[in-house]
């Protein structure tokens, strides 16, 4: 067997996560053996796209070589009610070898990985305005800052990286 590898990318707060898990249902639902790795479970705050070696030796490389392979998730907790989550060293995650790989999250589809993807695809929804209150909503007003950081670190990186041009257009 061969293995496949799938990215969706795109801004923060855009429908990623909710295009991904439905795609894998999709694909399971069709008999296909999918392995979902989320950015979210390597990338923080501080290194919002240097976790990537970390993806590749743990995970890319073993599976393209036909053997499990795995990483320690990032795992966000909060010092205190009020207090923006911090990340820390989570739980050990196993990747069996499967079918196909979906990689979801931001800088998934990077320039990189040109040449590995078999697919890639490309959700945004709204503008940025409507994505930073979206990921408000759901990460909380006290990563407000964190997350306006992220957008501008977003930013740049698809200007430079030209990730979109790459990329098949997805509705969330």
């Amino acid at each position: 067997m061969v293995l496949q590898v799938w990215a969706v990318d795109g801004p923060s707060g855009s429908g990623k996560t909710v295009f991904a898990d439905a795609l894998v249902a999709r694909l399971r639902g069709a008999g296909r053996d999918v392995a979902l790795v989320r950015a979210d479970d390597f990338a923080t705050w501080d290194a919002p796209a240097s976790w990537w070696p970390r993806l590749v030796a743990g995970v890319l490389r073993p599976l393209e070589q036909g053997r499990p392979g795995g990483y320690r998730r990032v795992e966000w907790r909060r010092p205190s009610e009020h207090a923006p989550a911090v990340p820390r060293p989570g739980e050990w995650v196993d990747v069996p070898v499967p079918e196909v790989l979906v990689l979801e999250g931001v800088t998934t589809s990077r320039r990189a990985m040109a040449g590995r993807l078999d697919r890639a695809f490309w959700v945004q929804w709204g503008d940025e305005a409507a994505r930073l209150e979206r990921a408000v909503a759901r990460d909380g007003e006290e990563c407000r800052a964190h997350l306006e950081r992220w957008q501008r670190f977003e930013r740049g990186w698809f200007a430079v990286d030209d990730t979109r041009s790459r990329c098949e257009r997805a509705e969330p």
